[in-house]
């Protein structure tokens, strides 16, 4: 997976919006943004900018405007904030940052089910490797 910088919140906003819709014009983006957010045509336009400068979002040029689209998946930017997020918060170690969030967190009994049948496979997973 390549390398990509880290995406601030706000960016983050862009790229759902290019994510559920694209390619998309910086207008469509300001409108979608519109419900959700109170910033000005021009903050969103720097944003999808600095989103293209970190080469997380492409263009095309169509006529006199441009289409934006994703460069990168939901799926690999998660995965590289999840494994960063590790690093940062808990050396890299799952097993404790896993403790910490069962103990403070109340989850329902289907929470725990799933939990149990995600680490059965793990388990399963585990064992036929070292088979």
């Amino acid at each position: 997976m390549p390398d990509h910088p880290k995406v601030s919140d706000a960016e983050w906003l862009v790229l759902e919006t290019l994510w559920e819709n694209h390619p998309a014009g910086a207008n469509d983006i300001v409108s979608a943004l519109a419900s959700r957010t109170d910033w000005k045509p021009n903050t969103i336009k720097t944003l999808i900018n600095r989103l293209v400068k970190k080469e997380v979002v492409g263009f095309e040029k169509q006529g006199r405007s441009y289409l934006y689209f994703p460069l990168v998946s939901r799926t690999k930017i998660i995965k590289k904030e999840r494994q960063s997020f590790l690093k940062r918060f808990f050396k890299g170690a799952f097993t404790p940052m896993v403790a910490g969030m069962v103990e403070n967190q109340e989850l329902s009994l289907e929470e725990i089910r799933e939990l149990r049948r995600i680490l059965d496979l793990a388990e399963a997973g585990a064992k036929e490797k070292r088979e």
